[in-house]
């Protein structure tokens, strides 16, 4: 494939050849490249799908239970809550987006490079973007949701707590955004389809409607064990009203743009790294030109560099037939 990753066949290549090699054809048949490529991108990406969703349901809960610990003195998720959203984060989501199967679209993109960061800047935007939303909304039932949806307000008189409908919805509503979350977390690269594909993975489908069932079921009969209230039927229509936004919301998120600033550095132009043409002998500037004696010895430097390493690769190149220089060049004993 190139030089800093060799390969050879499994049947007609040589002892010496499958030990210098990186990769090694079991069966000679270099499809199989092909297929190696697509699942390596297939992991990476399931990765960085689950690094994508863990780290919003993270940044959501822990701010949340900040800012309700500081202001209400009581978070608004309880332990035994933030337990199952654990679970959901954890152990299922890994299943759900972990076990997706590769497309011939992976190799539409352009591979990842050594030092390419896990976290793009698209994954961050998402990142921010769905924590920021979904942080938002938290805080708007906690603050105004007695008012607005005409409950009791659930937050603790003289450090009592009593389960209520109001810390209930916002459990609900936490949770559910996060199940359509994991929705647009299957998307990573700004698409704006979510949902293609999205059959081909029963796995991925069927842990999300179990998990959804599970919800209901705890809110409607874990009163005693999960400290909720059972909801109404326009306070159920509400938490999934909230939770299917944060898919209109991923549109709308798809749509801020990337851009890569470069940091700048002290001042002045940036350069090209070959060498200018009115640069004197030995690094000293002709007149009419705004180097500095220090930037033109560092180009000159540089361009000695490339001219070295051009040599040295000429005669690691195979001899020619109009290159007889080269043939007659005496070889260095290691």
């Amino acid at each position: 494939m190139n030089r800093k990753l060799p390969n050879t066949s499994g049947i007609q290549g040589t002892d010496v050849a499958k030990e210098a090699s990186d990769i090694i054809l079991v069966d000679d048949n270099f499809n199989s490249i092909v297929k190696a490529v697509m699942w390596g991108r297939n992991v990476y990406d399931s990765i960085a799908k689950f690094l994508q969703f863990q780290l919003t349901v993270n940044v959501v809960a822990v701010f949340c239970a900040f800012i309700g610990a500081c202001i209400v003195k009581e978070s608004p998720l309880r332990a035994v809550q933030m337990l199952w959203v654990n679970l959901i984060m954890d152990t299922l989501a890994s299943l759900a987006l972990a076990t997706e199967v590769p497309t011939e679209e992976l190799l539409t993109r352009k591979p990842y490079g050594r030092t390419r960061p896990l976290i793009s800047r698209t994954m961050m935007k998402n990142i921010l973007g769905h924590a920021i939303y979904q942080l938002a909304v938290m805080l708007f039932i906690l603050f105004a949701g007695p008012t607005v949806f005409d409950m009791d307000d659930g937050r603790p008189v003289n450090n009592i707590f009593k389960p209520s409908e109001h810390f209930t919805m916002i459990f609900n509503v936490f949770v559910l955004m996060t199940l359509f979350n994991e929705i647009n977390c299957r998307k990573i690269h700004g698409e704006k389809n979510v949902f293609r594909g999205i059959f081909t993975n029963p796995i991925f489908y069927g842990i999300w409607i179990v998990t959804f069932v599970v919800q209901i079921l705890l809110v409607q009969y874990g009163s005693f064990a999960f400290a909720c209230v059972a909801l109404t039927f326009d306070q159920w229509m509400w938490c999934l009203f909230f939770g299917v936004t944060v898919l209109v919301w991923n549109q709308i998120v798809n749509l801020i743009p990337v851009t890569r600033h470069m940091p700048k550095w002290g001042s002045g132009e940036v350069y090209s790294q070959t060498l200018p043409a009115d640069l004197g002998p030995e690094g000293q500037s002709r007149p009419g030109t705004s180097l500095t004696k220090g930037q033109i010895l560092w180009l000159r430097g540089i361009t000695r560099l490339q001219t070295q390493i051009a040599v040295v690769d000429a005669f690691y190149q195979p001899s020619l037939p109009n290159q007889p220089l080269l043939n007659m060049m005496p070889r260095v004993p290691s």
